[in-house]
């Protein structure tokens, strides 16, 4: 019988808030009767002997009574409905009012009905009835906050501490944003912000402490986990001071994309990105003047070798942005190339884009391709890039970069092509291996066209052959000698951030595996730019070229890979040697400790663009030089074995790693390396 009524309640659908209804009822019963037992107690001396018959069985009397009235009222006045858990100035209110009527009751009630009680048993009473209504109901709500408090301690090591830069509308959006957000688990322990005027003032509760030098103070006193960067309008100066000092931190940081953010209502934690490498790099986003881009391009049929690699592809975008009559892509390797057309097709479906598959090395594809579309400009980006593996493979680097080049150059001078824009590398200055070697050559090769054609010499430039029964070749003369009138230009520069084979994502990689991070040499030092910023100025100092060129692109201040390392694994919240380990691989074949943007016979002149230079050209004897180029041909196609002293004796700056290269560190690494302590 027991179990079964047991089964039957447990099916009741009985709430939590009914329960604890129950229980305030039977406490309320208990503390109203006896708040004036006590008050009769104290009335009389505390002692419960002297208390007058008929004044105790007077109480007695109306005790059942009161009880029934007091309950009807608590219910009248919901101190049975409140959550109490968030009892405020209402619910006082409202346990006020009850015990006025109450005490109107009793007052009433027991005189009336009963016997006239002594004036002290009311005033007591009613004091001590009211403090132990109210009292068990906010003690509930003291406990519940207390343990709310406690689980917030126990939690907080969960939570990510965050200090703000910035005490502006920016970061004054985060932090209310982070307040709010459940989604979020981070506490706003202080702004950072350079104006005096709102130091020591609060945004949003939280207080704003000092200015960036501060930053290290309150990182440790606060024991902060996250920095978050919010100050869309400072400059790069000035961003890349507060950064350096934040990285000093080990905290993770965090910065604000840009104003626009806020003018499209997006200032969210969404906005937020992690901090870069691209942000410590010190200068502002290089901007070129495209309007001049714009006028050369609009209206001609491009040609861009390579385009599905780094530099290819973000060049045929900037190019497709133009109005160029006709877009050309091409590349050996179909499934790079494949992605960038599906892409293009996408954001330019006007474009006349053609994407063909075809190698630099095979004079009788190139020159089809010349024939048959007839480009007025050629951007030349084919080429093997990689140092070490070319070291290993120095016939391919030979093949590919500077027979390629010139047959690619030949096609065009041969079939009325405008201007002919080489892509170099600052390592084919004082090269230390063969693939810097091969673009330098490259180099020569078109100041040798481009002297040859403003000398009337272009029948003496060999047909350089891939195929040994070619005997006219497939490169005919399709125009007369008079009417050639092709500018050959090329531009150098050096790393470029997030491109095939850069250390950037290959950093990330590594962290995201738990490291080791590898760097070949703690000295070893690089100049960086943007993908997007070196195509632009390629594209620009192609405007410049009046033909025999060698356009230099200012990248700023060499940059210490070690240093890049270290600043990414801070920036991605880790500590160096400490959570990421650092690893000395040692240099790779034909690697440089340095890089140079010119060589020091090379002396500069300006543009238009202060970051875009002209190197002067180092004179060589053109007519050897050419002679050399031919048994180059031969002996790489040959694959043999001794291509590197052929190199040498044509590139006298040529110096392999291990005799005069990367080993020494030489003047110019000495002043770059003093340059970047100074700063």
């Amino acid at each position: 019988m027991l179990e079964k009524i047991y089964k039957t309640w447990r099916k009741l659908p009985i709430k939590h808030w009914q329960v604890v209804n129950a229980g305030l009822i039977i406490y309320d019963i208990l503390a109203v009767n006896a708040a004036f037992l006590l008050a009769l107690w104290l009335r009389f001396d505390c002692q419960i002997s002297t208390v007058p018959e008929y004044y105790l069985e007077a109480f007695f009397k109306f005790a059942p009574i009161y009880t029934v009235l007091c309950i009807l009222i608590f219910w009248y006045c919901k101190l049975y409905k409140s959550i109490w858990r968030f009892a405020s100035y209402n619910e006082l209110l409202r346990t006020i009012f009850a015990t006025v009527i109450t005490f109107i009751v009793q007052v009433i009630g027991i005189t009336v009905l009963f016997e006239r009680m002594p004036i002290s048993y009311y005033l007591f009473g009613i004091v001590l009835q009211f403090f132990a209504v109210l009292g068990i109901r906010f003690s509930y709500r003291l406990v519940l906050l207390l343990k709310d408090r406690q689980d917030k301690r126990n939690s907080e090591e969960e939570t990510t501490r965050v200090m703000i830069i910035g005490a502006g509308e920016a970061g004054r959006t985060i932090a209310r944003e982070l307040m709010i957000s459940r989604e979020v688990q981070n506490k706003v322990c202080c702004f950072i912000d350079d104006n005096p005027n709102k130091w020591g003032r609060h945004i949003e509760g939280v207080p704003v402490v000092g200015n960036r030098d501060d930053i290290m103070k309150y990182a440790q006193k606060l024991r902060i986990d996250r920095i978050l960067y919010a100050i869309p309008t400072s400059t790069a100066e000035d961003k890349r001071d507060i950064l350096h000092i934040c990285k000093e931190t080990d905290c993770e940081l965090m910065t604000l994309p840009g104003i626009y953010q806020m003018v499209n209502g997006e200032v969210t934690m969404a906005a937020m990105k992690n901090v870069t490498i691209d942000d410590l790099l010190g200068r502002e986003p290089i901007k070129a003047d495209m309007q001049q881009v714009y006028d050369f391009l609009q209206g001609k049929v491009v040609l861009i070798t390579g385009a599905g690699g780094s530099i290819g592809s973000v060049s045929a975008m900037q190019v497709a942005a133009h109005s160029p009559k006709q877009l050309i892509l091409f590349d050996m390797y179909e499934n790079n190339v494949y992605e960038l057309e599906q892409e293009m097709r996408t954001t330019y479906p006007e474009l006349d884009l053609v994407v063909l598959v075809g190698s630099v090395r095979d004079s009788r594809r190139i020159n089809s391709v010349f024939e048959t579309y007839k480009p007025d400009v050629v951007y030349h980006a084919a080429a093997h890039k990689h140092v070490p593996l070319m070291e290993t493979s120095p016939n391919e680097a030979i093949k590919n970069n500077t027979i390629g080049t010139y047959k690619t150059a030949y096609a065009a001078m041969m079939n009325g092509c405008q201007r002919f824009v080489l892509i170099s590398t600052d390592k084919a200055v004082n090269p230390t291996n063969i693939m810097g070697a091969s673009k330098r050559l490259c180099e020569m090769i078109i100041q040798t066209f481009d002297h040859m054609v403003k000398s009337g010499r272009v029948q003496e430039l060999p047909k350089l052959f891939a195929h040994a029964e070619d005997e006219d070749g497939s490169m005919k003369h399709h125009k007369e000698i008079s009417d050639i009138k092709t500018e050959f230009v090329a531009v150098r520069f050096g790393n470029v951030l997030g491109s095939n084979g850069s250390v950037i994502p290959l950093f990330k990689k590594q962290i995201a595996k738990g490291g080791p991070v590898t760097v070949t040499h703690p000295d070893i030092i690089r100049y960086f730019m943007t993908i997007p910023e070196a195509v632009s100025l390629v594209l620009l100092a192609g405007t410049y070229a009046e033909g025999g060129e060698i356009f230099v692109l200012d990248m700023g201040s060499a940059v210490r890979i070690d240093t890049l390392a270290r600043n990414l694994i801070k920036l991605s919240g880790f500590k160096p040697d400490v959570d990421i380990k650092i690893e000395y691989t040692g240099l790779r074949p034909g690697e440089k400790l340095y890089e140079e943007k010119l060589m020091a016979e090379e002396g500069l002149k300006s543009t238009p663009n202060h970051l875009i230079h002209i190197g002067c050209p180092i004179p060589f004897d053109m007519d050897n030089f050419i002679v050399q180029l031919q048994e180059l041909m031969i002996a790489c196609y040959d694959n043999c074995e001794d291509i590197r002293s052929m190199v040498e004796a044509m590139v006298p700056t040529y110096h392999p790693a291990g005799e005069h290269g990367s080993e020494e560190r030489g003047n110019v690494y000495e002043e770059q390396r003093r340059e970047m302590e100074n700063k």
